[in-house]
């Protein structure tokens, strides 16, 4: 049975679920859990949510709780009328923050249940498993690196309040080999279900820095979720203009280009490391697109969806593509995917024309659970 502690605590991180699940679009729209990302957490701040607790005031101080008073003492410092202020006076609340940490396995199950995605069911190897190590037992023999400290005092209390050697005004307890206790493993079997994502971006001169942060983001919350699905993730990463190559993460974010747009050469590498290195009867694929949709030429366009419909399709669980707002062309590069290609059932074509549009393209993305 839970002690008064944790039904607290279990109450205090129902209260943060409920204010990121409310604060969620916030989140995503202004980039603030990404810049706190740690390694498997992520730092959220939260207003208008505080700890209760004691604070104590300078000593030596007149006022009231300080002895006798005097008519017009303050309450005590920084109080209005002892120290000068700066601005209007104002009759609203100051705000209070607090910054907690949410793992990154909770993040992405609050961005499921805001979002409604349904639980993705992975192909490929569910037969084979895969082996990991896990501590969950408690076992009297084993090397010093692995004692458990709280296990073996409380086993050595133990047998000295049961011999009657225990002295509560000296309480040392010294503990003996008998009461050693020592962390356990044993193997845990799980299914190997390997996923690669791909991401692909356009970096042609028509590609601002707002159209690339739309791309971040969107990036970080697909990464959370499809983390949330697999146990192992490749990411790997392809920018074009009227060339493609592969990058690495950083260069993928922060890249500025110029030139023309040949998406073909996008698609061309990746089917090329698809190909290679994530043989689609051993891997969950899924490749994530984002573009203005200004195509050098209707001739690139027609191989782009001859590249689509005859090979990319036929070996991914889910091909998205998000096209962002154009500033410069048409544009028309998504409405010729949803021309020619709209029956494809693993092709899913997204317009996202600011931060706002976010989340609904998330959903659109990964609501299929494919």
């Amino acid at each position: 049975m839970a002690g008064p502690i944790e039904r607290d605590y279990a109450r205090f991180k129902a209260i943060v679920r409920g204010a990121i699940r409310k604060n969620l679009k916030q989140y995503i729209t202004q980039g603030e859990l990404v810049g706190r990302q740690g390694r498997d957490t992520v730092k959220v701040p939260l207003p208008q949510i505080d700890i209760p607790r004691f604070r104590f005031g300078s000593q030596n101080q007149d006022g009231v709780g300080q002895g006798d008073g005097q008519p017009g003492d303050t309450l005590g410092e920084g109080q209005a009328g002892d120290q000068p202020g700066q601005g209007e006076a104002g009759d609203k609340p100051g705000d209070h923050t607090l910054e907690t940490e949410v793992t990154l396995e909770e993040l992405a199950e609050i961005l499921g249940e805001e979002l409604q995605l349904p639980r993705i069911e992975p192909k490929g190897q569910a037969k084979v498993m895969t082996t990991i190590d896990k501590f969950r037992g408690i076992q009297r023999v084993g090397p010093d690196s692995l004692r458990h400290f709280k296990r073996t005092y409380r086993a050595a209390l133990k047998r000295q309040m049961s011999m009657g050697i225990y002295n509560p005004d000296d309480p040392v307890v010294a503990p003996v080999r008998e009461d050693m206790r020592y962390r356990s493993y044993k193997k845990v079997f799980l299914p190997q279900t390997n996923a690669l994502i791909l991401y692909i971006m356009d970096v042609s001169g028509s590609m601002g820095q707002e159209q690339k942060d739309l791309v971040r983001l969107e990036s970080f919350w697909i990464d959370t979720w499809l983390k949330h699905n697999y146990q192992g993730l490749d990411r790997r990463y392809i920018i074009h203009d009227a060339q493609a190559r592969e990058v690495d993460e950083e260069t993928f974010y922060h890249t500025r280009e110029s030139g023309g747009t040949l998406i073909s050469s996008a698609y061309t590498l990746a089917l090329k490391l698809i190909e290679e290195e994530y043989a689609p009867d051993d891997w969950n694929i899924y490749v994530f697109q984002f573009s203005d949709g200004d195509n050098w030429s209707g001739d690139d366009t027609s191989l782009c969806i001859s590249l689509l419909k005859e090979k990319l399709l036929r070996k991914v669980n889910l091909f998205g593509y998000g096209q962002v707002k154009s500033f410069f062309g048409s544009g028309r590069y998504i409405t010729d995917l949803r021309e020619h290609l709209a029956a494809e059932p693993s092709l899913v074509l997204s317009d996202i024309p600011d931060k706002d549009a976010i989340l609904k393209s998330i959903k659109e993305f990964l609501g299929a659970g494919k």
